[in-house]
């Protein structure tokens, strides 16, 4: 079973974290996601204390390490995610960002980076058809 790394907004914005929620629950179906957290809706973005913050660090990063590709919902901009995919692509994993056309204006630094598969989508339907195409 694939291991997905699963990137959202926490800190940047939580507005759409039940999109999140819902991304994550259709990956779980296809692979085992080590970021569900991400989809927690009581999460909160002002969390965060220097020791609290090293332990995240120090976990998200040996997830993409673990992780067999790394999928992110970048309409809500954040600093965070754009670091994972960053990341992620140092260590040559296959990565996935999903942004929303009407809402959300990605940043041209990961839009003209050609190593990531970048999966504009218009509508829920469009987002969960092209997610269910990464696992076939």
């Amino acid at each position: 079973m694939k291991k997905v790394y699963f990137a959202g907004s926490i800190r940047g914005g939580r507005a759409d974290a039940e999109l999140y929620r819902r991304m994550i629950e259709f990956i779980k179906e296809r692979a085992l996601v080590l970021t569900e957290h991400v989809g927690d809706l009581s999460l909160s973005e002002l969390e965060g204390e220097y020791d609290r913050d090293r332990l995240i660090y120090t976990q998200d990063t040996q997830w993409i390490r673990e992780c067999d590709l790394l999928i992110a919902e970048c309409t809500c901009p954040s600093l965070g995610v754009g670091y994972e995919l960053c990341y992620a692509e140092k260590l040559s994993k296959p990565c996935f960002v999903f942004c929303n056309k009407s809402s959300g204006n990605l940043s041209a630094m990961i839009k003209g980076d050609p190593y990531y598969k970048i999966m504009p989508y218009e509508s829920a339907h469009e987002l969960f058809e092209k997610l269910g195409e990464i696992f076939d």
